[in-house]
């Protein structure tokens, strides 16, 4: 479930709450959320179903920061644990690695990787990860520099989807590297907000299952409906993996609407990029 869309402030907090009840209650186990998301409001959301009824302990909790240096990333994190009520994360990531220096900044001296060490000793998260949408090129020198400090990423996060297989992809490029290094991968992006299923006129159902047909270990889908809900739980219990002919037929629908990156927006433009519309987030 993804943590964007139930945080919009149009939406009613008892609803959304709501919503993340029944998600859980009909299997769903991966929480995604961010410490930039809405303002903190998709944390204090799901902060709240969570802290009753014992659903926390039913879950797998992950949360985002934007923090490059450690004290951005403390100040942060401890943010986020008090938003999600909480005293511990299943998974912490680094978010939008989408700029060449990113991991740079993390690395570096005084950065962001000291800092979640520290917080994992602390027992205040027990995974480590980082995600990004722009470029897999960047995702590469994350995953690079992290053996050179003799450190491998648990998780790795990034766009999958029958347009990304077409131009500039995660897929082709990083899913190969994460899967030496035994790393989670984590899906996201399915339908690019809307965008692809607009471009493309694929069924959103087989669209999931595209994505939960690559060998990842989660499709990350936003829910902001209980009809968007009932569409992800059906697609997790309908999935079967797809033919060869099937994933020919769907990236032969789209080659030609993919092939310049257009409709991919997360890659070709700063649509997607938070932190580039707000650097001081980065610390």
């Amino acid at each position: 479930m993804g943590g964007f869309h139930i945080g919009h402030p149009y939406l009613p907090d008892d609803e959304m709450i709501a919503l993340i009840h029944s998600g859980i209650d009909r299997g769903i186990t991966f929480l995604d959320n961010s410490w930039d998301y809405n303002s903190g409001m998709s944390e204090m959301r799901m902060g709240r179903a969570l802290c009753t009824n014992g659903y926390r302990d039913r879950v797998f909790l992950m949360t985002k920061v934007d923090g490059r240096t450690a004290a951005a990333f403390n100040d942060q994190l401890e943010q986020s644990l008090q938003r999600l009520l909480t005293d511990r994360l299943d998974l912490i990531q680094f978010h939008e690695n989408i700029r060449p220096d990113d991991a740079d900044r993390i690395f570096a001296r005084g950065g962001a990787f000291e800092a979640a060490i520290a917080a994992k000793k602390a027992g205040k998260v027990r995974f480590i990860g980082f995600t990004g949408h722009k470029d897999p090129d960047y995702h590469l020198h994350m995953i690079d520099l992290a053996r050179r400090h003799d450190f491998v990423f648990d998780t790795v996060q990034m766009p999958i989807n029958v347009f990304d297989a077409h131009f500039n992809s995660f897929a082709k490029k990083v899913i190969p590297v994460a899967q030496e290094l035994d790393m989670g991968i984590l899906a996201m992006k399915t339908f690019g907000d809307s965008n692809l299923i607009e471009a493309s006129g694929l069924d959103p159902i087989d669209m999931l299952h595209y994505g939960m047909n690559q060998p990842v270990s989660v499709v990350i889908t936003g829910i902001d409906t209980p009809k968007i809900l009932d569409q992800a739980c059906k697609a997790a219990t309908t999935f079967a993996p797809l033919t060869k002919k099937r994933v020919d037929a769907m990236l032969a629908k789209t080659a030609k609407l993919a092939a310049d990156g257009m409709y991919e927006r997360y890659k070709t433009s700063q649509f997607f990029d938070s932190t580039a519309q707000n650097p001081s987030w980065l610390g």
